[in-house]
């Protein structure tokens, strides 16, 4: 079964919100809310500086403490793609996912679940890619399967060099910085 994760390129992200968009779009995310976000990172001292820009949302944690906080199993590892979702039927509201999760990743929808980035699994399941993947302009997003050593997204980590948000978090975030 495969694990999916995410590559994203910073060298190629020009900060255009596309992905953000697309997501609203594609999930009917409430105006006012967002499963994914542009950060910008700027690092160093005047003169000597970098910035990375970068799209960010739920890193479908391989440790994902959201999971193990739910007092419901609302949240939870979903078989297909090992990726973490949120039954919302199930959810109470309680927040407590919110609070586990280090990425800020969460919100309560004005429906009173808490909503994530899904990866848009109802896509991924068509044979397609994530929203936020299919429309990005500069290409600087990958989707695969981290267990198939022959997929982009290992080629790509094989290949350049990379990071994760919060490592020292322990969630084993399936999101992938390339720098």
């Amino acid at each position: 079964m495969a694990r999916f994760g995410m590559v994203i390129d910073t060298r190629k992200c020009v900060g255009c919100q596309d992905c953000v968009v697309a997501c609203q779009t594609e999930n009917q995310v409430p105006q006012g809310y967002c499963r994914d976000w542009i950060a910008t990172e700027v690092r160093g001292t005047f003169p000597a500086l970098t910035m990375e820009i970068r799209t960010e949302r739920c890193n479908h944690c391989d440790n994902p403490p959201c999971v193990s906080c739910c007092p419901t199993g609302a949240s939870h590892v979903e078989e297909f793609g090992h990726t973490v979702q949120v039954t919302a039927n199930k959810c109470i509201g309680c927040k407590a996912c919110i609070a586990s999760c280090p990425y800020d990743a969460r919100f309560v929808h004005p429906q009173g679940y808490v909503d994530k980035c899904t990866f848009c699994l109802h896509r991924v399941k068509e044979g397609k890619d994530p929203a936020c993947v299919s429309v990005c302009p500069t290409h600087c997003m990958y989707f695969g399967d981290l267990d198939d050593p022959k997929s982009e997204v290992n080629r790509l980590l094989a290949t350049r060099k990379h990071h994760t948000l919060l490592p020292e978090a322990g969630t084993r975030p399936r999101i992938f910085y390339l720098t």
